[in-house]
């Protein structure tokens, strides 16, 4: 698994910004290959800080090409920012059923 987390720190209002991604950027994703999860929290005092998880990553590039594009187009008004990006493999992966591991390279 790879996982993308953005986290931006001055969104005028997390809740709309998440409303407004959940339909854009839900579409968007439900349409790309590898997409496994995507998450949006509340971290308070304008920062909003995105989740999504892919198979691999390659499905996460090109699926972040489509997501950036949609950002660019809908959310301008939000004053978003750039965002502080993290991402990368899945090493735990600890999950309520046995057949969750640890994958070590």
């Amino acid at each position: 698994m790879y996982i993308v987390l953005r986290k931006y720190t001055k969104v005028r209002s997390v809740a709309d910004a998440a409303r407004r991604a959940k339909s854009g950027i839900g579409q968007i994703l439900r349409q790309s290959h590898g997409f496994r999860s995507y998450y949006v929290l509340d971290g308070g005092d304008g920062v909003g800080v995105a989740v999504m998880i892919f198979e691999d990553r390659e499905s996460a590039n090109a699926a972040n090409a489509k997501i950036l594009e949609f950002v660019q187009a809908s959310l301008l008004d939000l004053d978003l920012g750039d965002p502080e990006i993290t991402a990368g493999d899945v090493l735990v992966d600890i999950g309520p059923d046995a057949s969750s591991g640890i994958k070590c390279s």
